[in-house]
């Protein structure tokens, strides 16, 4: 058992060291997890959240749209049997729901804080430092201007940093959106501003 999950732990790290990955890389993993260690109080998933940091980019192609649930499906191929079927379950639905970083209505209420918590976590980089923030943005071009192009990527990047602003809060728990939301907007304003110059 050992043996597999060490093995599992080196083939996550090829994969975060594919060549295309600039900013979806094992740098954003040790941030989530230093993120979640920084967390104040009990965790009622620790062990799902740690296993969604690792598994939630684990198969990311930047021409795909189903790398979501691609890297949900290896986690359960990878650790069935291994890991408690309620905590794989909880652990494949937090990485499925970064396709949207939504909480769906009817997610269980036990599961809410975490999951919550999981999805500000992942999108933590939004309200960091102007130049952290600037570093990120430039990472995504990178991944994503050679295949869709210059212009195409900037006309998308835009629309989808204008779909970010429309939201009432981008962070989804109480503690991110206090501490995080202000500086977010304020340097995707300013990516915005970038783009459009």
């Amino acid at each position: 058992m050992f043996a597999h999950l060490d093995a599992c732990r080196a083939a996550l790290r090829t994969r975060l060291a594919e060549p295309h990955r600039v900013y979806h890389a094992q740098s954003h993993v040790d941030s989530m997890l230093r993120g979640m260690a920084a967390l104040p109080g009990p965790l009622a998933h620790a062990a799902a959240m740690e296993l969604a940091i690792w598994y939630h980019d684990a198969i990311y192609e930047p021409a795909a749209r189903d790398n979501e649930a691609r890297s949900a499906a290896l986690l359960r191929a990878d650790l069935s049997g291994l890991v408690h079927p309620q905590v794989m379950g909880i652990a494949a639905e937090m990485i499925r729901l970064t396709a949207t970083h939504d909480l769906p209505p009817d997610l269980p209420e036990n599961w809410r804080h975490d999951v919550a918590l999981f999805l500000d976590l992942d999108l933590a980089i939004l309200g960091a430092a102007t130049a952290d923030y600037d570093a990120y943005e430039r990472g995504i071009a990178a991944e994503y201007e050679p295949i869709h192009g210059r212009d195409a990527y900037r006309t998308g990047r835009a629309a989808f940093l204008r779909t970010l602003l429309d939201r009432p809060r981008l962070f989804h728990s109480d503690r991110f959106h206090a501490a995080l939301d202000e500086k977010a907007r304020a340097n995707i304003r300013r990516a915005l501003g970038h783009i459009a110059a």
